[in-house]
C-alpha cells in the first residue's frame, strides 16, 4: 500500500507496521453467496428465536456446541450429530449450533479461527473470514440455525446474513461500540451479566440497544461509513455467573427478574450452564441444566433458554505448535460436555419440561 502525502512517520502510525487491504464484506457474498436453503434456515431460525422470546413459541432455545471452533471437519460431524438430535426433541427445544469463530482473551492467547485461522500466528484473516463463512453457509444448508459471539464490530457485515443469534461476552457487555453494533444486528442479541457477576451491565447495554443509534462502521463496499441503527428490540439477558459464584440457582433468578423489572427492560431469561455457573467444570453442566428444567417444572415462567458447550470429546486441550499432535474433536479453549453426556443432558431436560411448557 502507497503511503499517502499526508503521512508524517514521526507521527503517524508510530506503532504500526503495515496495513493490509481485506476483501470487502461484498466481496465474499458474491464468492460464497446465501443459497436458498440457508436463507430459509436464517429466516427461520430468527423468527423462531423471536416468537420464543415473545412468548408466541412456547419452547425452550438452546444456544449449544463447542466453546470455539478450531477444525472444519470436526465442525461437520458435531453438526451431523447434533442436527439428529434437534429433531428428536424439537417438540419442546430449538436447538441452534453454538459457532463461535472469536474468542475475547483475558490477556493474549488464540483469538479464534477468523483472527488465526492456521493457528500458528500469521493471521491470515482474510482466509479466516472466508472460512467462517463457508462453515456456516454450510451448516445453514444442513437446516441448523447457527449462533455466534460478536466481538469484532466489522466481523457482522461479513457474515451477519448466516446467523440467527448473537451473543455478546461479559467482557464486551459494557463496552459503548458493542452496544452500538449490536442496536444494529439483524438477529436477537444475548448480554451476558458482568465478570463481577452484577446486573447493572446487562440492564444498560440492554436499554441502549432498544435505541437507535449513530456509529462509525463498514459498509458492503469496504468504506468507513455512518451507521445509523434503528435499535434492536430483541435483547436478553444471558446468566453466566461470576467472581466464582453461580447465578442460575432459583433465588439468583428471581434477583435478576426484579432488577430486569426495575430497569424496564425485556423480562425474558437465558442460562448459561457453563463458565461460573459451573465452576468451569464442564462436567457440572448437566447439573445446572437438570435444575433450571426443575425451576421450569415448578413454575418459573422467565427462563426461555440455555447455553451449553459441548463438543464430540469432553475437556479441553492446550494448543500445541504441532497441530497434529491435538486430540480431535476436543475443545483448544474452554472444557466442553462429551457428546454422550450432552445428548442425555438434552433428552432429560426435553423429558422434565415438555409436559409444563404448553402451559406457561
Amino acid at each position: 500500500m502507497t503511503t499517502p502525502a499526508t503521512h508524517n512517520a514521526d507521527i503517524d502510525d508510530v506503532n504500526i507496521e503495515k496495513f493490509i487491504p481485506l476483501i470487502t464484506p461484498a466481496e465474499l457474498k458474491s464468492e460464497l453467496p446465501l443459497s436458498n436453503d440457508a436463507y430459509n434456515t436464517v429466516l427461520k431460525g430468527r423468527n423462531t428465536i423471536q416468537d420464543i422470546l415473545d412468548g408466541k413459541d412456547k419452547r425452550l432455545f438452546v444456544v449449544i456446541g463447542p466453546c470455539s471452533i478450531h477444525d472444519i471437519k470436526a465442525a461437520h460431524e458435531y453438526a451431523d450429530r447434533l442436527a439428529v438430535l434437534a429433531k428428536e426433541i424439537e417438540d419442546s427445544i430449538f436447538v441452534v449450533m453454538r459457532v463461535y469463530f472469536e474468542k475475547p482473551r483475558t490477556t493474549v492467547g488464540w483469538k479464534g479461527m477468523i483472527n488465526d485461522p492456521d493457528m500458528n500466528d500469521s493471521f491470515d484473516i482474510e482466509k479466516g473470514l472466508r472460512t467462517a463463512r463457508k462453515l456456516l453457509l454450510d451448516l445453514n444448508e444442513k437446516g441448523l440455525p447457527c449462533a455466534t459471539e460478536a466481538l469484532d464490530p466489522n466481523t457482522p457485515q461479513y457474515i451477519q446474513d448466516l446467523i440467527s443469534w448473537s451473543a455478546i461476552g461479559a467482557r464486551t457487555t459494557e463496552s459503548q461500540t458493542h452496544r452500538e453494533m449490536s442496536s444494529g444486528l439483524s438477529c436477537p442479541v444475548g448480554f451476558k451479566n458482568g465478570t463481577d457477576g452484577g446486573m447493572t451491565v446487562a440492564v444498560n447495554a440492554m436499554q441502549a440497544v432498544k435505541e437507535g443509534h449513530s456509529f462509525l462502521g463498514l459498509s458492503a463496499d469496504g468504506k468507513v461509513s455512518i451507521i445509523k441503527s434503528k435499535g434492536n428490540p430483541y435483547a436478553h439477558v444471558v446468566l453466566r455467573g461470576g467472581n466464582g459464584k453461580p447465578n442460575y440457582d432459583e433465588t439468583a433468578v428471581a434477583q435478576v427478574e426484579n432488577e430486569l423489572a426495575k430497569g424496564k427492560t425485556n423480562s425474558k431469561i437465558m442460562i448459561d450452564s457453563s463458565h461460573a455457573n459451573s465452576g468451569k467444570d464442564p462436567y457440572l453442566q448437566p447439573m445446572v441444566i437438570q435444575n433450571v428444567a426443575e425451576q421450569i417444572k415448578n413454575g418459573n415462567k422467565s427462563i426461555i433458554g440455555l447455553m451449553i458447550e459441548s463438543h464430540l470429546k469432553g475437556g479441553n486441550q492446550k494448543l500445541t505448535a504441532d497441530l497434529s499432535q491435538l486430540e480431535y474433536g476436543k475443545s483448544i479453549t474452554d472444557g466442553c460436555l462429551d457428546w454422550e453426556s450432552t445428548v442425555s443432558a438434552l433428552h432429560n431436560l426435553r423429558d422434565m419440561v415438555k409436559d409444563v411448557l404448553p402451559n406457561r
